[in-house]
């Protein structure tokens, strides 16, 4: 009888750990004014966008959870 509630107790803990919902991520982020966005994605807590401007192109890293710029990387040609 023991094995049985703790089997649903394990049942009830993995449910509620598994349909939790995603974190919350930021509505928008900034790029500079005349920016052409190359590439965007999501990833391991971070929003990271790729955008040319002015002929030079950079990688701007943001935290998903704040919209804060956290490093921009120039992304330069040999």
């Amino acid at each position: 009888m023991l094995l049985g509630f703790m089997a649903v107790g394990f049942a009830l803990v993995y449910r509620l750990n598994r349909d939790s919902p995603p974190p919350p991520q930021t509505a928008a982020v900034l790029v500079p004014d005349g920016a052409e966005v190359v590439s965007a994605l999501s990833s391991d807590g971070t929003i990271q966008v790729t955008y040319s401007v002015g002929g030079s192109v950079s990688l701007a890293i943001f935290d998903a959870g704040t919209g804060e710029l956290v490093r921009t990387i120039e992304i330069g040609r040999r």
